[in-house]
């Protein structure tokens, strides 16, 4: 890890600025070139890492135009950048909340070995929070349960169940009891597929298939619009490639595919 610098105008690289969970998106991309290109002269930066050969900055502040959600970076091919991105965002956000240790109320400083904040009053240290989350995908035979949230319902779209992970249980734990909170359907057969970042604001998403074991769906309300069994064949609008959730749907319509041709 390496220190915040004043910049000269003669650093070059990419430049993630990010403030309040934005980031700034020049022509939709992340800008690369010399610091003085960009008018950041004297500007305090921070390199956060390499991507495609060169530093990667972060710069915390907001910029007039262009600052936007990270969420179109999930298209590109090369995920290493939407990571690089919520990196940048994450750390942004870390930096901008903790300026003050919550114990002593003295204002803090930046380590020079690691992402964390440092009180040099009480000599308490704080790190970036990261909230384990669950995300699964259910199949009954041919089809997956899909469901649509009360954030989603503008948008019409259907996804997978997902929920945070809580204190004193484990990540399977969580999948069973999230799974059986939002649609009272118990499940069996849970296995891990993959991880994903998932900077909005701060989770670690942690992704599942299983299958169904028993119960009729019935939904919380608070939580979803509506939730049901759909053939693979007939899906509705689900999340954009990119997504854990959509390597989670794309998986599981293999399994069903597998179900009509060879069975259980």
């Amino acid at each position: 890890m390496q220190q915040q610098i004043v910049l000269t105008g003669h650093e070059s690289g990419y430049w993630f600025v990010s403030q309040n969970g934005r980031l700034w998106l020049p022509k939709g991309e992340i800008p690369v070139g010399s610091a003085s290109e960009f008018g950041f002269i004297d500007a305090t930066a921070q390199p956060i890492g390499e991507w495609k050969g060169q530093t990667a900055w972060l710069i915390c502040k907001e910029m007039k135009h262009s600052m936007g959600s990270i969420r179109p970076l999930l298209s590109m091919a090369d995920q290493s950048l939407f990571l690089m991105a919520g990196r940048a965002v994450q750390l942004a956000e870390f930096f901008r909340s903790h300026k003050y240790c919550g114990y002593c109320g003295h204002e803090m400083h930046l380590s020079t070995t690691e992402w964390c904040c440092l009180c040099g009053s009480c000599h308490q240290r704080y790190y970036p929070q990261i909230s384990p989350s669950i995300i699964v995908a259910i199949r009954d035979k041919n089809k997956i349960l899909l469901a649509k949230h009360t954030r989603h319902n503008q948008d019409n779209l259907y996804t997978v169940l997902a929920g945070f992970v809580e204190v004193g249980e484990t990540m399977e734990q969580a999948v069973t009891r999230e799974v059986y909170e939002e649609s009272k359907v118990k499940i069996k057969n849970i296995r891990y597929v993959t991880s994903q970042p998932w900077p909005f604001p701060n989770s670690m998403m942690m992704a599942y298939l299983a299958d169904y074991d028993q119960g009729d769906i019935h939904v919380d309300r608070t939580e979803l619009v509506e939730a049901n069994w759909y053939h693979y064949s007939q899906l509705p609008k689900i999340p954009e490639y990119g997504t854990v959730a959509r390597r989670l749907i794309e998986d599981t319509i293999i399994l069903c595919r597998e179900y009509d041709e060879y069975g259980e």
